[in-house]
């Protein structure tokens, strides 16, 4: 029998780099997405543009941060191409930005070291803040901080302006800032 337990966040497993912070039940579910869209894509790793997929779909205050309903669905239109295979061209390549050393993982298990980093950056952004669990909108920062990422790769093709995306990105999270 499984006993569950409410109010106590899921936790990253030990090999993350933001595995002490813990994640909140929405940041768990956008990171249980992006596995799952890595695993049946075949991908070797999960990336950022999973994320990014994962995030845009389950949080309405990140699609919130987007110029408006067309500009949304070119993105998510993108990042469905990717995931059957078609558009973009990652499948069963690693992301690797250039920032970060690559580490082999099983398929669907291991991240990117762009998707790591994004992360990493994310939970440090809430800790920053006071608070103990990043959301969207710090992963979404996170994830437009790294101009080489496939996240921003699949937004450029959109025709989304990456740089005002991640100010209002972080307009919003200062504005939820009760120190700021």
């Amino acid at each position: 029998m499984q006993i569950r337990t409410t109010g106590i966040p899921e936790q990253a497993p030990p090999n993350h780099p933001w595995a002490g912070a813990g994640l909140s039940s929405s940041m768990a579910g956008v990171v249980t997405g992006a596995r799952r869209r890595a695993l049946r894509d075949g991908d070797r790793h999960v990336d950022t543009a999973h994320l990014l997929h994962s995030l845009v779909e389950s949080d309405p205050t990140v699609r919130e941060v987007f110029d408006g309903g067309p500009q949304l669905a070119r993105v998510l239109g993108y990042l469905v191409q990717r995931s059957i295979g078609y558009g973009l061209r990652w499948q069963g390549t690693q992301e690797d930005s250039g920032g970060f050393p690559a580490v082999p993982e099983p398929v669907g298990e291991g991240w990117s070291p762009s998707a790591a980093a994004a992360m990493d950056r994310a939970a440090r952004s809430a800790l920053l803040r006071g608070e103990l669990h990043a959301d969207g909108l710090d992963l979404l920062a996170a994830l437009v901080a790294d101009p080489r990422c496939r996240a921003v790769e699949v937004l450029d093709r959109a025709g989304v302006v990456v740089e005002r995306l991640g100010v209002r990105a972080a307009d919003r999270t200062t504005a939820r800032d009760p120190q700021g």
